[in-house]
């Protein structure tokens, strides 16, 4: 049942204010009648009210007064005020009631059907207002069992994928035929990616609910990145990594969430660029204060898919779904919450990068913090520079990865 909606009437002639009940309640609306100042408050206090009609000349405190004591409360400085006055218009009156905070200054005997349109439109936007609150209520309570959902199911799948991985793991070592060897290796590459993915819904119920901290430790961009080559370097397909190193790549950050970082974007790439062409991976430590990764692929992406690249659950059109769609969001949230940004390129010319930049010394922000991101547009767009410079020499070392590893875009 829809609550009614509340007009404050004040003034102290008792006959006044029964004309003004005549006039203005209706179902849904209810009038509530103070005979001075502090009864009005009394009111105000009691309950919420969508408009208010304040008496000018009232014995003690006077509606201006009034006015300045409601807009002075937190709880009560958004309810309209219309004064009413029985005195000759008067210029500087109307300067003080509007300074006092009213909306109108309206002169007796008012219009009824003046008076009546105007407070039909602060009627509706009370109403309008009220209804949004419940919404964002109901959405906040919907978001919070999602996340509790999410945590519960996310936790309790990683019992029976441990099972699921063992078992994989003991059909390849014990498999007496190739039949036993490829079904061992297609139930340890899927259990590892539903480890991912678990992994990840996890993730993100953190971020969201604000629970990720960061722990800053010591490391090495290069040695990351060789762990990262070797959790791929499981299905025997050809090797089509290759990774550049220039200047000094230590730093200080959290190591498990710049692991995964590494891992989103390289298998973003491995996933979505060309399947014959090679993913480069630059590590820039030429700078003092910042370290930067640079994951290029050949391809385009569309613009529509463009404008919403690092947004969650969601994955670009066509082809087969390879994952949540929450590898680049939890890319860009993670870069984030170092203090860093997430940049991404993507042109006819050039194909498509993403660009990290981590700050050096681990000056990192609340992982709450708002996403810093840009993008450039796609496929041909004019660009004023190129990105990801990439060296002459010789890369590193190569990386063999399984295209079912990582989470899809």
């Amino acid at each position: 049942m829809e609550q009614d909606t509340h007009l404050l009437v004040v003034d102290d002639v008792e006959q006044n204010l029964v004309a003004m009940d005549a006039l203005l309640a209706r179902p849904g609306v209810r009038v509530l009648r103070a005979r001075s100042g502090m009864e009005a408050l009394e009111n105000l206090l009691a309950h919420d009210v969508a408009a208010a009609l304040f008496d000018v000349h009232m014995p003690g405190m006077d509606g201006f007064e009034l006015a300045e004591l409601v807009r002075g409360s937190q709880r009560t400085r958004h309810i309209p005020i219309i004064f009413l006055t029985a005195a000759a218009a008067d210029q500087q009156r109307s300067f003080r009631g509007y300074d006092a905070g009213a909306v109108d200054f309206l002169h007796k005997p008012v219009e009824p059907h003046v008076l009546i349109s105007k407070l039909n439109v602060f009627i509706e936007m009370h109403r309008q207002r009220r209804q949004l609150a419940q919404q964002m209520e109901a959405l906040q309570r919907a978001l919070q069992l999602n996340e509790m959902f999410t945590a519960v199911l996310s936790h309790d799948l990683r019992t029976p994928l441990s099972v699921v991985k063992l078992s994989s793991e003991l059909l390849l070592l014990q498999g007496k035929d190739e039949m036993s060897r490829t079904i061992g290796q297609r139930l340890k590459s899927s259990s590892v990616r539903m480890s991912r993915m678990v992994e990840q819904l996890l993730d993100v119920s953190r971020l969201r609910s604000g629970g990720l901290r960061l722990k800053y430790a010591p490391a090495d961009l290069g040695v990351l990145c060789e762990q990262i080559r070797s959790e791929f370097d499981l299905g025997g397909a050809s090797a089509r990594v290759q990774v550049h190193e220039d200047g000094d790549l230590t730093g200080h950050f959290d190591v498990d969430r710049v692991l995964q970082v590494l891992a989103n974007l390289i298998g973003n790439a491995l996933d979505h660029g060309d399947d014959r062409g090679m993913v480069q991976v630059h590590l820039d430590g030429t700078q003092p204060d910042v370290l930067k990764i640079c994951v290029r692929n050949k391809g385009t992406i569309p613009a529509a898919v463009m404008a919403r690249l690092f947004e969650p659950y969601h994955r670009g059109e066509g082809g087969e779904p390879r994952g949540l769609g929450l590898g680049l969001y939890i890319v860009e949230r993670f870069v984030a919450a170092h203090g860093g940004q997430a940049v991404a390129h993507s042109s006819a010319e050039h194909g498509t990068s993403i660009e990290v930049t981590l700050p050096r010394q681990g000056a990192g922000v609340p992982s709450d913090a708002p996403p810093a991101l840009q993008m450039t547009p796609p496929a041909g767009a004019p660009q004023t520079s190129r990105d990801c410079d990439w060296p002459g020499p010789a890369p590193r070392s190569g990386m063999q990865a399984p295209r079912q590893q990582p989470d899809a875009r």
